[in-house]
């Protein structure tokens, strides 16, 4: 029994020896993160640096903050075809981008047209 734990305690701390001159494994991979981070952090600082510069030149660019909002087109008069065809794309269920697209109006023109339809 005694030379069972002998020989369990002169393993145990030949292990422990050579366990001193083992290679750390999570040494390099503390390295690559710690450097990946530092990249980033350095990346990260140089975008805020040129995004800084960007604004500050759009702002200067830029006359006042708030401006009026642009005329107002004069309504131009919708041919009765078009309202027509605007109807019917309406009639067979198509969608008001759909009906702007095929009748080259605005979105605000068409819903107009089908609102008054029954006026």
């Amino acid at each position: 029994m005694t030379i069972v734990i002998i020989s369990l305690l002169s393993l145990s701390s030949l292990l422990f020896i050579i366990s001193f001159f083992q290679r750390d494994r999570y040494k390099t991979l503390e390295k690559d993160v710690e450097e990946l981070s530092m990249n980033f952090l350095q990346e990260n600082y140089t975008l805020k640096k040129r995004l800084k510069v960007l604004e500050e030149e759009l702002l200067m660019d830029e006359g006042p903050v708030f401006q009026a909002p642009p005329p107002q087109r004069p309504k131009k008069k919708v041919h009765e075809i078009v309202k027509n065809q605007v109807l019917a794309l309406h009639a067979q269920g198509m969608n008001m981008e759909q009906i702007a697209k095929q009748s080259a109006l605005p979105v605000m023109d068409v819903q107009e047209i089908i609102r008054n339809r029954s006026v």
